[in-house]
Parts: structure tokens; C-alpha cells; sequence
């Protein structure tokens, strides 16, 4: 089993800045598609950043490039996500998601299977 810890979220103006951090802990791998999403209220869990520990290969999502920036700690088994120029529509529970069983990342939600908890981002304009 693997346990995924979120922390970091808070409340914020449009255009501050929030890091989340994602700890990894049980059954982890050096190699893996570390994501974060999140999810607004009546809306569908969308992808926002992930990366692939193996080789750092990252993707964003058009409305963050620019202002977020995934990285990782191997040595800590964390996954952070740097959010720059936050906007209220960042406004939304952000979750910290592990596939483990590919070499690279895929779109898909449902390819996740280990998820945290969620942490809460608002930004006020």
C-alpha cells in the first residue's frame, strides 16, 4: 500500500503564491507518474501537473503553464507543486495522485490508484 500526504493549501489574493507538498510513504518506487489535480465544486477532477520520477518529464495543463511548476524530491519521496500568479479560478480542493505501474504518465484519471486526501487552495480576488 502506498500513502499519499498533501500539505500547503491555504487561502490566498489573486496573484500570490502557494506550495503544496506531497509525501509519499509504504510500498513506494524510484520510478513513478506523480500527480497533482483538483477539483472545483460541481465540476469534474481535472489533471494539472504531473511528472514522471524516472526521467522528470512533466506536463502542465494550458491554464497553469506559466505560473506552476511540478518538481520532486527523491530523496524525501516528495512531489511539490509551486503555484505563481494564483487566480480565483485556481479556487479548488487539489489532490496529490501515484500510478505506479507504467513508465510514464497517462491523462487519465482512473489510471491513478493512489490518492491523497486533498488539500484546499481559495484565492480572493
Amino acid at each position: 500500500q502506498v500513502q499519499l500526504v498533501e500539505s500547503g493549501g491555504g487561502s490566498v489574493q489573486a496573484g500570490g503564491s502557494l506550495r503544496l507538498s506531497c509525501v509519499a510513504s509504504g510500498n513506494t518506487y524510484s520510478s513513478s507518474c506523480m500527480g497533482w489535480f483538483r477539483q472545483a465544486p460541481g465540476k469534474e477532477r481535472e489533471r494539472v501537473a504531473t511528472i514522471y520520477t524516472g526521467g522528470a518529464r512533466t506536463y502542465y495543463a494550458d491554464s497553469v503553464k506559466g505560473r506552476f511548476s511540478i518538481s520532486q524530491d527523491n530523496a524525501k519521496n516528495t512531489v511539490y507543486l509551486q503555484m505563481n500568479s494564483l487566480k480565483p479560478e485556481d479556487t479548488a480542493t487539489y489532490y496529490c495522485a501515484a500510478d505506479y505501474r507504467r513508465p510514464y504518465c497517462t491523462p487519465w484519471v482512473r489510471d491513478f490508484a493512489y490518492w491523497g486526501q486533498g488539500t484546499q487552495v481559495t484565492v480572493s480576488s
